[in-house]
């Protein structure tokens, strides 16, 4: 496939200040999700669509879309109807594939609901939401989605002729289980739903189907959480269809790429990036387990002969460092996406070297963004991918801007990124207060992180405006210390952040964590600093940890880290 000449608008008059707008020989897709699956069976009907390795279940493209319309019948037959909520809490599975498929054939709108929700969190999700329809696992780990629900719905230990009337969930209709040995006798089991679509005929869906729209909402993603709350970013079919589009194209996919997904799908990692980007160019979509375990992840890679894989940093260290990681075939594999957080410099080396992923491409996004507004290009150098997220998405612009006046900074100076175009949410579900902080009105995505632009338009992350720290008047980026302490041959991680303080309004404080095998201690690192940084950015605490908190995308939580050290510091 032949690739863009360039990224983002590079002629001689562009605007020397930090905004760019990514051009592209290719249009968007103005088509519903439903619209373009059905014409990737056309064209590869017979080729691998999802192969569920845990479950031992094999769809090709035709076979996969005999699954989704039956599925779509049943929803229908159970009263499932254009623009109702579905939520589906599961971790990956062909079923979760299926789900995604079927609710945008009807105009109902998925729900994702995080695997390691608890009670609290997931009461919240259903209710914020309004889902009328849930489809979940018996069990995940040391979760017990059964029993999870049973506690905030009684009403389905109990056999009922009629729809479910939960007076804590009051917009909950029905429950349909996919352990059909776990169902409670108040829920629909999966096998028992789809029995249930021969009381639909194929040419309702189908006129169902043509009736939708691509700009009406499909998807509800309640954001990870490394700030507080989480919101419903509320998408539609052409903000996600596109984005996944976009993602793979970047990689170079056809229908000849088979793609490994070990992250989850609730995410849009995982169903934009990963479903939709195979979907709308027909190559295979790869689950090599319900979770991720790096073994299994190579054994699919081998197993499969994958073209490509994803991950977050985190997860290709674990397959790297993994005892049988030589005795798997990895040589077909040649891109690929690390996202989430940026990738020290060595484990990317060892990627394209030991996993040959010499394409591997670098992604930067937001769900309220569909998500990816940044991806390098398969061919850029080394040093951008370890130090920046790429350049911009193909249709959309971006520009950095002063926090404080909104005006546009110079190339090379600090702003926060504000994003728009066709990949911006429809806005957070029942919130139109938290919509109007984050989309201006001139339709900017305002993402509350800090970055630089370079003359080359690669845009580097360098914090987030809420982790700022005001010491006694001097902000201070905590991005720039931990930079800085990267540097010390003993740390393997560092994350800086501020606490209260009554005399300077907060302090700094430095969370380690030490290669193996290697000590230092707090006055050690202090003296390290003496002298290489301003003294008002050496971190007045310092605590050494084997591990961060942090969301199941392996995105650092910053709020938790500060409640934590406040209290055990006193503060």
């Amino acid at each position: 496939m032949p690739r863009q000449n360039s990224p983002y608008d590079s002629s001689p008059h562009a605007p020397r200040n930090s905004y760019v707008s990514g051009i592209s020989d290719t249009p968007l897709k103005g088509q519903t999700i439903g619209e373009c699956f059905d014409e990737t069976v056309e064209r590869f009907p017979e080729r691998d669509a999802l192969l569920s390795l845990q479950q031992n279940l094999r769809y090709r493209w035709r076979e996969l879309q005999t699954a989704v319309n039956e599925a779509a019948r049943a929803l229908l037959a159970v009263g499932v109807k254009k623009g109702d909520r579905v939520g589906i809490w599961s971790p990956n599975c062909a079923e979760w594939a299926i789900t995604q498929f079927a609710t945008a054939k009807i105009g109902a709108i998925l729900v994702n609901i995080n695997p390691s929700y608890r009670t609290h969190e997931l009461e919240y999700a259903l209710k914020q939401s309004g889902t009328s329809t849930l489809i979940l696992q018996g069990a995940f780990k040391a979760s017990d989605y059964v029993a999870m629900v049973a506690e905030l719905v009684p009403e389905l230990t109990q056999q009922r002729a009629h729809g479910l009337s939960c007076s804590r969930l009051p917009s909950l209709e029905r429950v349909i289980c996919l352990d059909a040995a776990r169902a409670l006798p108040g829920m629909l089991t999966w096998q028992a739903l789809l029995e249930r679509a021969d009381e639909v005929e194929a040419a309702r869906l189908a006129e169902l189907q043509a009736s939708l729209q691509f700009d009406e909402p499909i998807n509800i993603q309640y954001t990870s959480g490394t700030t507080g709350a989480p919101k419903g970013a509320t998408l539609s079919h052409h903000n996600i269809l596109n984005n996944g589009f976009f993602v793979a194209r970047t990689m170079g996919f056809s229908e000849q790429d088979r793609l490994v997904i070990p992250v989850p799908l609730y995410h849009c990692f995982g169903m934009v990036m990963g479903n939709l980007g195979c979907m709308t160019h027909g190559a295979a979509m790869i689950y090599p387990g319900d979770g991720f375990d790096p073994e299994a992840t190579l054994q699919a890679v081998a197993d499969e002969k994958a073209t490509a894989l994803y991950g977050v940093p985190t997860m290709f260290i674990a397959e790297l460092e993994h005892p049988r990681f030589q005795e798997f075939d990895l040589s077909t594999l040649r891109t690929g996406v690390m996202a989430g957080s940026i990738c020290p410099i060595e484990v990317m080396r060892q990627v394209i070297d030991k996993m040959h992923m010499d394409g591997v491409t670098i992604c930067y996004g937001m769900t309220e963004t569909s998500p990816v507004s940044f991806q390098t290009q398969m061919d850029a150098p080394l040093d951008k991918r370890v130090t920046t997220v790429g350049t911009i998405h193909p249709h959309l612009e971006v520009k950095l801007v002063d926090p404080s006046t909104g005006a546009v900074v110079p190339r090379g100076e600090k702003g926060e990124l504000c994003t728009r175009g066709y990949s911006v949410m429809l806005g957070y579900w029942e919130n139109q207060e938290a919509t109007a902080t984050s989309i201006d009105a001139a339709g900017w995505m305002h993402t509350g992180d800090l970055a630089t632009m370079d003359d080359d338009g690669y845009v580097a992350i360098v914090g987030r405006i809420k982790d700022m720290i005001i010491r006694g008047g001097e902000n201070i980026y905590p991005r720039e210390i931990e930079d800085f302490l990267y540097t010390h041959p003993a740390i393997s991680d560092v994350q800086v952040i501020g606490v209260p303080d009554e005399k300077y309004g907060e302090e700094i404080m430095a969370w380690v964590k030490l290669s193996d095998g290697e000590t230092l201690d707090a006055e050690e690192l202090k003296e390290f600093c003496k002298g290489k940084i301003a003294h008002y950015k050496i971190p007045r605490y310092v605590k050494f940890v084997d591990a961060f908190p942090m969301t199941v995308t392996g995105k650092v939580q910053k709020f938790k880290m500060r409640e934590e050290a406040t209290h055990e510091l006193g503060l």
